[in-house]
């Protein structure tokens, strides 16, 4: 998926932008909205799995939502895009396993290629769907349930460690974190969600660097106020 804005606005229409790669499966979108036919990519026709479903229950009940079907609604879509990635994950892990049994680089390429623009599919029609039924905030609960809250915890973090940051300096961080979080949000494992973090992590830390603040040291502070805290 190419790099995000660090600020993703969708509106339902949005749906609409995504190009000749969505296939024309519609689906109503339910909500407040006037209804409109947002396509979504087809994937799989199977169920989401009970551990899915288990998954998206617990994002959907942080949301503070109170009308049951639109709990309902908002876990079905959320475990939907759970089995879908599934599907996409697979689909190229399977190609990728035979293009280096047949050692062919365009062949690992084109699995590649395909996954993504699948999964970019996907990622855009889910979150048209999300914005039919949430608000901005609640939308970005799902992402934050979607990827473990790394990004508050990490922002709070650097706040932490780094209280004499400048407003420009937090600004930077929130969006190269806010861009982690869109990736990571289509990440198929824990291991590959973090690995998403980990990358930006490092452009960020980068960044202060060049800006003169000792990482290691502003560490080291942290962990010395800490226990000192603790006293």
């Amino acid at each position: 998926m190419p790099a995000l804005p660090a600020v993703l606005v969708l509106s339902v229409a949005s749906a609409f932008l995504l190009g000749p790669r969505v296939l024309a499966q519609v689906a109503e979108v339910p909500g407040s909205l006037p209804a409109v036919a947002v396509q979504r990519p087809v994937t799989a026709d199977a169920a989401p799995s009970s551990e899915q479903v288990q998954r998206a229950d617990k994002i959907a009940a942080t949301l503070g939502l109170t009308e049951p079907d639109q709990i309902i609604r908002v876990r079905d879509l959320i475990a939907r895009q759970y089995a879908d990635l599934s599907v996409i994950h697979a689909a190229r892990d399977a190609a990728l396993k035979s293009a280096k049994d047949a050692g062919g680089e365009s062949a690992l390429q084109a699995a590649r290629d395909t996954a993504a623009s699948r999964q970019a599919d996907l990622h855009y029609a889910f979150l048209a769907r999300l914005a039919a039924e949430l608000s901005p905030a609640q939308c970005d609960q799902v992402k934050d349930g979607l990827t473990y809250s790394v990004l508050p915890k990490t922002f709070r973090v650097y706040q932490e460690m780094l209280p004499q940051m400048t407003a420009e300096q937090k600004r930077q961080i929130l969006v190269w974190l806010t861009e982690a979080r869109e990736h990571a949000m289509d990440a198929g494992t824990s291991k590959d969600k973090h690995a998403w973090f980990g990358k930006y992590k490092g452009r960020i830390n980068n960044y202060l660097s060049k800006a003169g603040i000792d990482m290691k040291q502003a560490e080291k502070d942290m962990t010395a106020r800490s226990k000192s805290t603790d006293k």
